[in-house]
């Protein structure tokens, strides 16, 4: 099993550690971890980012995309106010344009050596993500990512595994394993399974209060998957018990039509805490996952927040005992 930590090569990230190789090597050190999954937002620097550290790839990803597949240009005129703000988002205004996108983040990866790729799947539309009035179902979004998926799986080597995510949106929350099976029976690239995102699947109960709340009913959902539980070949490692604010913002009557990405980003990390856990029943989930990567995933003001998250988590764990 590799243990990693989670980065992006953004300028916030690049700042972080000072655009010092350096100061990543010092903290992976110091942690005993393996390296890191990477998200590449720009250009590869591999002086900063060395290819021996970058195991995994987190391929970019839009919380709505799947009006723009559909080519329902009323909605993304609703949403963006113009074709130019489509075509800034999406990279172009045809879907041969946005896979492009996709299909550059998978050439830098592939370049980088990495061993996987992590997918996210869900969608919703930025009102939805505060009034939960969804306008697609699980299963619309998992057949259109099987579409998604199916068009890039040329572009992906065949040594590489092709993980999706889970998130609390339509779209593969593990909630169903109909639906997990749909994805994962479909997509053609056959190097494929799950990358379990714990604090993701938590945000699906708001009713946990928790950790061992939270880890039993993980481990419940994944025992409710049957056999499709062994294609879960990595964990983000985190916890997310924001049940409080979840009832509190579903139950607000003060929903708008527009919001700023401002708060859209303050929304959604109040719901996605990425906190770390802080006690041993984290171990039941990897000791049942048996996973082939763990990745120890949080929000990071710091350096010194960042260390002090990890620390606490991994100190949880008999894997670092």
């Amino acid at each position: 099993m590799l243990q990693l930590v989670n980065i992006s090569n953004y300028c916030c990230d690049n700042d972080l550690i000072n655009n010092d190789p350096a100061r990543l090597q010092g903290l992976l050190e110091r942690h005993n971890l393996d390296g890191v999954e990477m998200m590449f937002c720009g250009p590869w620097d591999a002086h900063l980012h060395r290819a021996e550290w970058i195991q995994g790839c987190h391929l970019r990803f839009w919380p709505w995309w799947l009006d723009f597949w559909r080519g329902d240009q009323d909605a993304l005129l609703r949403q963006f106010g113009s074709q130019a703000g489509i075509d800034e988002c999406y990279g172009g205004s045809t879907r041969e344009a946005w896979l492009a996108v996709y299909r550059n983040n998978i050439r830098t990866a592939t370049e980088a050596g990495v061993k996987y790729l992590v997918f996210h799947v869900s969608h919703a539309r930025v009102p939805e993500l505060f009034n939960w009035q969804f306008s697609a179902s699980c299963q619309e979004v998992i057949e259109a990512t099987i579409e998604v998926a199916n068009a890039l799986a040329p572009e992906i080597p065949q040594d590489i595994t092709l993980l999706f995510e889970n998130l609390w949106w339509p779209g593969l929350t593990l909630r169903d394993k109909e639906v997990t099976a749909m994805l994962l029976d479909n997509v053609i690239h056959r190097n494929s399974g799950i990358m379990l995102d714990t604090g993701h699947l938590m945000n699906t109960n708001p009713e946990l209060r928790t950790e061992a709340e939270g880890v039993n009913y993980i481990l419940n959902t994944l025992e409710n998957l049957g056999s499709y539980a062994h294609y879960v070949k990595g964990i983000h490692l985190h916890k997310s018990l924001s049940g409080k604010y979840l009832r509190a913002s579903q139950s607000s009557r003060k929903f708008k039509a527009e919001y700023s990405m401002e708060e859209v980003m303050n929304h959604v990390l109040k719901i996605d805490e990425h906190r770390p856990f802080t006690t041993s029943v984290a171990q039941s989930i990897i000791d049942y996952v048996q996973p082939e990567f763990l990745v120890h995933e949080f929000m990071y003001k710091n350096m010194t927040d960042w260390e002090k998250k990890l620390g606490q988590q991994q100190k949880t764990l008999t894997v670092n005992k």
